[in-house]
């Protein structure tokens, strides 16, 4: 017979098994099911054919050994089980899969039918229940005629091959405790990792909440400073427009930043302030009768001056120059040599311009800069910044293209696996002999 993998057949020191025995009941008390379910999937892993001390007077010795031998010859990951209809529940089959821990295809012949299942690794979804209803209706409750069939069927259709179980329970118990453990240590590493990042998280938001309710509350003085009044008569439908829209905006920037879960949701915040101050502008501009504004970024000294007249080069502290948008008012304060009024917020160093204040602050820039070409042209205006140095590494650029690969698990019959398998891959569908999973209340108790 061909065997999973080739295996030191040493028990290895008895005294090293039964700790390990022990640590592996600590660490899954679970597995310690009732006495009929975990004697069938030890019994299982020895010869893939077990009968419950019940129904032995109806399925023989001499019949389960043939069919063994018959599922030996076959060398496929086939286990089946003959068990009273009592002991039978919805979960019995899912349940022995996972004690057994091998991918394969597994039969429970009970008086309400036989039931199958099987890992999409060793055959394909549905497959295992078709093949036993078919062999159910055709034998008629036979059991050994029944259970012949369903293997003479499955074996073909069987991917993998057979279980090597001369396999000693040390080499068995020992990877399953180191993985156990291994698996514990990642976990409460990923945990502690994920609970930090998460409290960072929370840090940055409530940062960054007080600087934007800031420029919201800035947004609405602009809104009543306007003193547009809908119902005057030199007002037209345009204008009421263009009001109505920015009123819009305002509310959902104030709902948006209610709702802010993570600092990167900021970024839906800036978006509608950009918005609704380009339409306050138009709308300036249509009462005065000026020209209409073009569609420029925000300020990039102070977002809250509201959309950019025009480009200047200016260098920021330290940094090298570069064409940015401004204001009309910051446009002249560079031309006559006097520093802009930059947007300065708070941090552990004292106010820094927002560029400066830490990775927290990408989300708001790039909320007010994203129909403007964000990905391409707030770096350039960072460079030299803080914000500019992280948006440049190659991590900043991936980091949407992370997540979501579509891990395919390329485990065959055969394979062991434990309980780390897809239970919405086993089962599932009508089973023969009785559609869905029935029987009596849970797998249980006492011997079979």
């Amino acid at each position: 017979m061909r065997t999973l993998a080739r295996r030191s057949r040493g028990a290895g020191p008895l005294a090293l098994v039964a700790a390990l025995l022990g640590l592996l009941l600590l660490l899954a008390p679970t597995a310690s099911a009732a006495g009929g379910l975990s004697d069938a999937a030890a019994t299982l892993k020895k010869g893939q054919v077990y009968v419950a001390p019940a129904m032995t007077s109806r399925f023989s010795q001499s019949q389960a050994d043939a069919l063994s031998k018959k599922i030996d010859k076959a060398d496929k990951p086939i286990f089946v089980a003959v068990i009273p209809d009592k002991a039978f529940g919805k979960s019995t089959l899912q349940d022995l899969r996972t004690l057994v821990g091998i991918d394969g295809v597994y039969a429970v012949w009970h008086d309400g039918g036989l039931d199958a299942g099987g890992d999409r690794g060793a055959m394909g979804a549905g497959q295992p229940q078709r093949i036993a209803g078919a062999v159910s209706r055709s034998n008629s409750g036979d059991i050994d005629a029944t259970l012949n069939a369903f293997v003479d069927q499955a074996a073909p259709q069987t991917k993998g091959t057979g279980v090597n179980h001369s396999t000693s329970i040390a080499w068995v118990v020992i990877p399953v405790v180191l993985l156990a453990l291994a698996g514990a240590g990642v976990f409460f590493l990923f945990r502690r990792a994920k609970q930090r990042k998460e409290a960072q998280a929370r840090a940055e938001l409530e940062q960054l909440r007080r600087v934007v309710d800031e420029d919201i509350t800035a947004f609405g003085v602009e809104l009543e400073r306007l003193d547009f009044n809908p119902a005057a008569a030199d007002a037209d439908d345009v204008q009421r427009t263009d009001y109505s829209q920015a009123l819009d905006s305002y509310e959902k920037s104030k709902r948006l930043m209610d709702e802010a879960k993570r600092p990167e949701d900021v970024k839906q915040v800036t978006e509608a302030i950009e918005d609704g101050r380009f339409l306050l502008a138009t709308l300036a501009a249509r009462r005065e009768k000026r020209p209409l504004p073009e569609r420029r970024p925000p300020c990039f000294m102070d977002p809250r001056h509201g959309p950019s007249v025009k480009d200047v080069d200016w260098a920021p502290a330290g940094g090298s120059a570069r064409a940015v948008p401004v204001c009309q008012a910051d446009a002249d304060r560079i031309a006559a040599g006097l520093d802009p009024a930059i947007r300065t917020v708070d941090t552990e160093q004292g106010p820094q311009p927002y560029w400066n204040a830490g990775p927290a602050y990408a989300p708001y820039a790039g909320g007010y800069y994203s129909g403007f070409g964000g990905g391409g042209l707030l770096p350039g205006l960072l460079v030299g910044t803080m914000l500019g140095s992280m948006m440049s590494t190659p991590a900043y650029a991936a980091a949407p293209m992370m997540g979501g690969g579509g891990y395919q698990d390329q485990h065959e019959g055969g394979d062991f696996t434990g309980a780390d398998f897809n239970a919405a891959d086993f089962g599932g569908g009508d089973f023969g002999g009785g559609g869905d999973f029935g029987g009596g209340g849970d797998f249980g108790g006492g011997d079979w």
